[in-house]
């Protein structure tokens, strides 16, 4: 074994990070600037490079776990990180049209501690430069000129059609009130796990994998993005705005069927019965009131909603190690895929997530 591939010269999940967006954002920024310019202007605004009169901003926009994984797989596999940067700005690009759409489609305002695209040029305009980003990702892969350009453009193009499917179920769910846990997980490994999946996957192949092993690093990604919605979903009712750069308790307040919720409406207890009629009363679209928010955060605590999340996250993080140790990756890119998988899932929300002990509390 090599220097390089030693573990103990892995550096930690920040220091992954940061490399990942010094490699990953020039080549983003160019292809963001061939647009035209009225969907260059929105879409630089949504990534945080630029304010809504075009000067320079520092907030720095999202960060950049899908283009690490890309990176991170191909090396995992043998190959140079550098070369799926292409992939790894098409699955960017094609992340940030799921945020743009998804903005205008749930109403939110805020996103990363400032208005959402939508708020500040109208809901038209956003939907427009979701899709440039969309066509701009496929126009990066298709050209980039890999031997694996093709297959890459295929797998991306299928899971836009699968997050397309996600989010239409999701959309349908906010109409019902006997959604069930299993088809809400179906909906999730159609929309987040189904990115991070073909981050993983398109790194591999970028990476030169043979299909056995590249299968292997999407289905790694893919129980990452499962754990990481339901993170995201817990994050949601338990959460500090100040921290998740989202609005307080916002999926309860549009009676949203996020995992946890879905969890306590399946439980069959008197508190997951009364939540069903808090989110099932008429007229169906009108939010909930700060009263009936508060009252439907303890009705999911009192559900075990959160116990039940936290436990399946714990079995959906070890489903992911399994996954990777069984692709035979090399060892540092695979401890490296190991701290950012734990960085974007348990020290997220290391207060949700702390422990397993029988009777534990959920944060109040």
């Amino acid at each position: 074994m090599s220097a390089t591939d030693d573990i103990t010269d892995s550096r930690p999940a920040s220091e992954v990070l940061a490399w990942c967006k010094t490699l990953v954002d020039p080549a983003l920024r160019d292809s963001v600037g061939r647009l035209p310019p009225s969907m260059r202007d929105i879409a630089g605004y949504h990534f945080g490079w630029w304010d809504e009169h075009g000067r320079p901003s520092d907030t720095g926009g999202g960060k950049a776990l899908r283009p690490a994984l890309v990176l991170l797989a191909a090396s995992a596999v043998g190959g140079t990180p550098t070369v799926a940067v292409p992939a790894a700005v098409g699955v960017e690009l094609v992340h940030n049209f799921s945020l743009l759409h998804d903005d205008v489609m749930d109403g939110d305002a805020t996103r990363r501690h400032r208005f959402t695209a939508w708020w500040v040029y109208g809901s038209g305009s956003a939907i427009l430069a979701g899709d440039a980003l969309l066509t701009l990702a496929c126009d990066v892969l298709a050209g980039s000129g890999h031997p694996a350009a093709r297959e890459g453009t295929r797998r991306l193009t299928s899971t836009v059609l699968r997050l397309v499917d996600g989010q239409s179920a999701d959309m349908a769910f906010e109409r019902r009130v006997d959604v069930g846990v299993e088809e809400c997980l179906s909906m999730v490994s159609r929309k987040t796990a189904a990115l991070l999946g073909c981050a993983s996957h398109l790194g591999a192949l970028f990476g030169g994998a043979e299909p056995e092993r590249a299968e292997l690093l999407r289905s790694f990604g893919a129980q990452l993005g499962m754990a990481f919605q339901l993170v995201d979903d817990l994050l949601g009712i338990w959460g500090d705005p100040e921290t998740t750069g989202k609005p307080a308790q916002s999926d309860l307040r549009n009676r949203k069927k996020s995992l946890p919720v879905v969890a306590a409406l399946a439980s069959d207890t008197p508190a997951g019965r009364e939540l069903a009629s808090l989110y099932g009363r008429e007229p169906r679209d009108e939010p909930l009131d700060d009263t009936e928010v508060a009252r439907a955060k303890e009705l999911v605590e009192n559900a075990e909603a959160w116990e039940w999340s936290r436990r399946r996250v714990d079995q959906l993080l070890a489903d992911a190690q399994r996954d990777l140790d069984a692709c035979a990756p090399r060892e540092r890119a695979a401890a490296e895929l190991a701290m950012i998988a734990s960085m974007t899932t348990i020290e997220r929300a290391p207060r949700l997530l702390d422990g397993s002990a029988n009777g534990a509390e959920p944060p109040g």
